[in-house]
C-alpha cells in the first residue's frame, strides 16, 4: 500500500527528532509538491514493471497530512487477517489514520480484526509501526531501536498481542557533536528473508551490537554492513518485496544504491534484483525513504 501525495511539504512537528530532514530553499510549495508527485508516481511505476503488485491510495486534501506519504508507521497487516494500528509521535501525522482505506483493501483481502495500541498516546509513548518495528515474520522477532518513537512499554504490549519476541537496543547518531537516538529503526536496519542491512555502528553499546548480530546470524540471515555514512544517504532503508510470479527485488533509493559498495551490491543481488528510484526530494523534506513509502499488505487475499 502506498499513498499517492496531494500536498507535501516538510513537517515541523516531526523534524524535532527526525535529524535527517533537510530545508530546499528557492522551492515554492507547489514546486515541492510537483517534485514529490513525481519521485512518487515514477516510484510507483518501477515497481509495477518489475510485477509488484502496489494498491494506491491517494492522499486526501484535509486535514494536512504532509508526511502522508510514509503510511508504514500508522498501520501493518499481516498473515493472520490482524491489521494493527499504531501511536504516533507527531500530533499531525495521527490524522492519516484512515478507516476508508482500510474498508477498500477489504474488498481484496481478509481483514479478521482491526486492533492497536493508540491508547499510548495519552500517555505520550509511541510505537511507530514498521518505522520502530523491523519484523521477522518468519520467526516472530521484532528488532526495535528504543527512542522518543519507539517505547518499551508499547514494545511490550506489541509482543503479548502478537507473540513476537523482540531484540531492542538503542541506535544513535552523531548531531552537533552528541550521539543522540535515531528516531526510526528502519533507517539503520532491514531484514529480508535471508538477509539483514545493519549499520552496527550505531549501536554505540557493544554487548547491544553483538546481540542483533548474534540474533541476525542465528536465523540465517546473511548480514550486510554499511556504514554510518551510507545509513546518512538511506542506505539502511529498504524493502525486500515479491511480484506474482515470485521474483524477488530489493528496493531502495537512488541515493542509497549510489551510496552502496560494489561488493555490498552483489551481497544484496543474491537476495533480488536491485530496484532503485530517485527519492530526493522526500528523503529531504520528509526525512524517510523507499522503505517507508510502502506498507506490505500479507493479508489473505479473497
Amino acid at each position: 500500500m502506498m499513498i499517492r501525495p496531494v500536498s507535501f511539504y516538510m513537517n515541523e512537528q516531526t523534524a524535532v527528532n527526525n535529524y535527517y530532514q533537510k530545508k530546499i530553499e528557492g522551492l515554492s510549495n507547489e514546486q515541492v509538491q510537483d517534485k514529490a508527485l513525481a519521485e512518487f508516481d515514477g516510484f510507483v511505476a518501477k515497481l509495477r514493471t518489475a510485477g509488484v503488485n502496489v494498491e494506491v491510495f491517494d492522499d486526501t486534501p484535509a486535514p494536512s497530512t504532509p508526511d502522508s506519504i510514509f503510511p508504514n508507521n500508522w498501520v501493518s497487516f499481516h498473515e493472520s487477517g490482524k491489521v494493527w494500528l499504531y501511536p504516533m509521535y507527531a500530533i499531525n501525522r495521527r490524522l492519516e489514520r484512515r478507516e476508508d482505506l482500510l474498508e477498500s483493501l477489504s474488498e481484496k483481502f481478509e481483514i479478521e480484526s482491526v486492533d492497536g495500541f493508540l491508547d499510548w498516546e495519552m500517555d505520550n509513548k509511541f510505537l511507530e509501526g514498521t518505522g520502530s518495528l523491523i519484523l521477522d515474520r518468519q520467526n516472530k522477532i521484532a528488532y526495535a531501536a528504543i527512542s522518543e518513537r519507539t517505547n518499551p512499554d508499547v514494545l511490550a504490549e506489541f509482543m503479548e498481542k502478537t507473540g513476537y519476541s523482540s531484540v531492542s537496543f538503542i541506535a544513535n547518531q552523531t548531531v552537533n557533536g552528541q550521539r543522540l537516538p535515531i528516531y526510526h529503526t528502519n533507517v539503520m536496519m532491514c531484514l529480508g528473508e535471508s538477509f539483514a542491512v545493519l549499520c552496527a555502528d550505531s549501536i554505540d553499546d557493544q554487548e547491544e551490537r553483538q546481540r542483533v548480530i548474534d540474533s541476525l546470524e542465528k536465523h540465517h540471515k546473511e548480514v550486510v554492513y554499511i556504514t554510518e555514512e551510507q545509513k546518512s544517504r538511506f542506505a539502511g532503508n529498504m524493502l525486500q518485496v515479491q511480484n506474482a510470479t515470485g521474483d524477488k527485488f530489493v528496493v531502495m533509493s537512488e541515493a542509497a544504491f549510489t551510496a552502496l559498495t560494489e561488493e555490498q551490491k552483489e551481497q544484496l543481488s543474491k537476495h533480488g534484483q536491485l530496484l532503485h528510484s530517485n527519492l530526493d526530494t522526500i528523503e529531504a523534506l520528509g526525512g524517510g525513504s523507499a522503505r517507508c513509502m510502502m506498507a506490505e499488505v500479507f493479508l489473505p487475499k479473497k
